[in-house]
């Protein structure tokens, strides 16, 4: 069981009270309403936060890393096709639902092959235990300050850096860049202290940048595909940020200049 798994790796998940296989039931310890988002938007101070969730993040990796299986996580991964499938999602739900658009044949093209190019890239980096959620309102705040992890059961194998984009482009709490700056850099150094190995930061950076935008692309999507198809608008409100983290990666990956200007002639967020 993943949440066996994660309790190994020294991270606070709720305890397992009750497991019934037969009816496919689990009773979950409580562990409150006080998030990590709410703790921010009461004022709390965002860096001593952060620092807390990126030093978990990176024993939780280091350690999963050092350990793997035990858990379904690790028979499923981030391949290919899954990653260009989130992308054409953004397509179908962000620019041709939500903005009316279509492409060209000559702008499908370029997008196919951006596209493609990035999934196989992403797909070719190393993978680990990733959460897949790592973000403001699945890190509760427990009464005595530390953090502990829930909604992990679409854990997989991905890269380093995409609990990191979780975190760090959150689509709920938006980031000054200099914070960002500083929690890459700690993650980084933490995850050698766990025993993880020592990467260098301008590498480790550029994928986090891909990633921003495969994932963000995806999550604007899927914000509009879960009030067009499941009726909830709560989450069309994230969809600003979500698009100015792509706009943002935009700028630091001169490679997907194309991709950004076929995008941006119909979602004008992007531009």
């Amino acid at each position: 069981r993943c949440s066996d798994q994660v309790v190994v790796m020294k991270v606070r998940v709720p305890a397992i009270r009750r497991f019934e296989p037969a009816e496919g039931l689990m009773v979950l310890e409580d562990l409150g309403d006080d998030m990590l988002e709410t703790r921010l938007l009461a004022g709390a101070p965002r860096a001593p936060l952060y620092e807390a969730a990126i030093d978990q993040l990176a024993r939780l990796r280091a350690a999963a890393e050092a350990r793997p299986g035990g858990c379904v996580a690790f028979t499923r991964s981030f391949d290919r096709d899954l990653y260009r499938w989130e992308l054409e999602h953004f397509v179908e739900w962000g620019l041709e639902a939500w903005k009316g658009a279509r492409l060209s044949p000559a702008e499908r093209e370029v997008v196919d092959g951006h596209f493609d190019r990035m999934a196989r890239a992403l797909a070719a980096e190393p993978k680990g235990f990733t959460h897949r959620d790592y973000q403001s309102r699945n890190l509760t705040v427990l009464p005595g300050g530390a953090q502990a992890v829930i909604d992990f059961q679409d854990a997989l194998l991905g890269p380093r850096q995409y609990d990191l984009v979780a975190l760090l482009r959150d689509s709920y709490v938006e980031l000054e860049p200099a914070l960002v700056e500083a929690m890459l850099a700690r993650y980084l150094g933490r995850l050698h202290d766990a025993g993880g190995p020592r990467l260098e930061p301008a590498p480790f950076r550029e994928v986090f940048d891909l990633l921003t935008v495969q994932r963000k692309l995806k999550d604007a999507g899927r914000f509009v595909f879960i009030d067009r198809v499941k009726g909830n608008p709560g989450f069309l409100p994230s969809i600003p940020a979500s698009l100015r983290y792509v706009r943002d990666a935009f700028a630091r990956r001169p490679d997907l200049a194309g991709l950004q200007e076929v995008l941006a002639r119909h979602v004008p967020e992007l531009r």
